[in-house]
């Protein structure tokens, strides 16, 4: 075995990964985030954000985001380090706010939690944001209103970035506007469903392509339709995202990217995919990411009568002891095996594709931060 450091980034072979605390992970994070202008408290919760992929094995949407979007991001001007959300119309159960270009690793999750605050005094809260910037893993803020108890759900669509055509359509018109559920179950790990309503979220597309590896059939097709498997077709623009549900069920996939569409952006009047200025697109990927709209829900629903959580506790429970086919594959649902990952990870390392960690080391390196140490060995 070989141990990499962070002064011999390029000692690994091929393929390898390496270990590095969850702690010391986040520390260099946040770090990072503070040396660009972000409060240190939301710095920190950005970090928690971005880390929450590689902890629950959504490594597309970890720490191999943050020079690949984050930090072009604050760079470029499109996020504010320092934006202060504004309230601009207030109900009581009901917020709408203006994230006023805010990094949405931080502003998600506060205001999910200004949405459980309001749940707890109403029974429920929405909170309506515009103005944002990409959030990150939709499950991680809807997942903070599941560890209070209550049952929290996330619309995100990608402002006025389009890279998925309507079925039968010839140009691109909505993101892969991602969906997430999470509730409370009991003694059991809680309930998290996170997806895109694409067959695959584009950093899944280009982790591939990055890696080296071929994709299954199913989530890419060609102009004609035919599935393509090659990711490194989709960012050439000879390939697209299909939507869930394949050939047959594609309207289901693409009604639920409408459906965000109109949760995230209608109601919050940020950016929105279909627009007038979609029409005008020569059929692939175009627009950007910007003014980006979430809908943040949380659901009490002891607030409505008592044994809701009792019963959420026996419904998962009977789940995961339905009697499965192959008795080495047990019948888990969604949040099952991230929350043992989470809790895995969290104790004995992250772990990190050897050429992300040297991009790291040259993160700290050009940020003058210390870079995150390895704690495990090359495997």
């Amino acid at each position: 075995m070989t141990t990499l450091s962070p002064e011999s980034p390029g000692a690994s072979p091929p393929g390898a990964t390496v270990l590095t605390d969850h702690g010391a992970l986040l520390s260099f994070l946040r770090q990072v985030f503070t040396g660009r202008g972000v409060p240190p408290g939301r710095a920190a919760e950005a970090a928690r954000a971005l880390c929450h992929g590689d902890l629950t094995g959504m490594d597309s949407h970890g720490v191999a985001n943050l020079a690949r979007l984050y930090l072009p991001l604050l760079d470029e001007g499109r996020a504010d380090p320092r934006a202060e959300p504004r309230i601009l119309a207030d109900l009581g159960a009901a917020v709408l706010l203006d994230a006023d270009r805010s990094l949405g690793l931080w502003a998600a999750p506060e205001a999910m939690d200004l949405a459980v605050r309001r749940a707890e005094s109403h029974g429920v809260g929405l909170v309506s944001v515009r103005g944002a910037t990409h959030l990150g893993c939709a499950g991680h803020p809807a997942l903070r209103a599941a560890e209070r108890g209550l049952v929290g759900v996330v619309a995100s669509n990608c402002g006025g970035q389009r890279i998925a055509r309507p079925p039968g359509g010839a140009v691109t018109m909505l993101g892969t506007n991602p969906l997430a559920v999470a509730a409370p179950a009991g003694a059991h790990p809680p309930f998290l469903l996170d997806m895109s309503t694409t067959a695959a979220p584009t950093g899944r597309v280009r982790q591939a392509a990055r890696e080296g590896r071929s994709l299954p059939e199913g989530l890419l097709c060609d102009d004609s339709g035919s599935p393509v498997t090659d990711p490194a077709e989709f960012d050439a623009g000879r390939a697209h995202l299909r939507w869930l549900g394949g050939e047959v069920g594609r309207f289901k996939g693409f009604g639920l990217g409408l459906m965000v569409e109109v949760l995230s952006a209608v109601v919050s009047g940020s950016g929105r995919g279909p627009h007038a200025d979609a029409l005008a697109g020569d059929g692939g990927p175009g627009g950007r990411d910007d003014d980006i709209g979430f809908l943040l829900l949380a659901i009490a629903p002891d607030a409505l009568r008592a044994g809701a959580r009792a019963d959420a506790e026996d419904l998962f429970g009977a789940v995961a002891a339905c009697p499965p086919l192959d008795r080495d594959r047990p019948v888990r649902y969604p949040g099952w095996h991230e929350h043992h990952r989470m809790r895995e990870r969290s104790a004995r390392g992250v772990p990190l594709a050897a050429d992300l960690y040297a991009e790291l080391v040259e993160v700290a390196a050009r940020e003058g931060v210390p870079a995150p140490p390895v704690s495990g060995e090359v495997r």
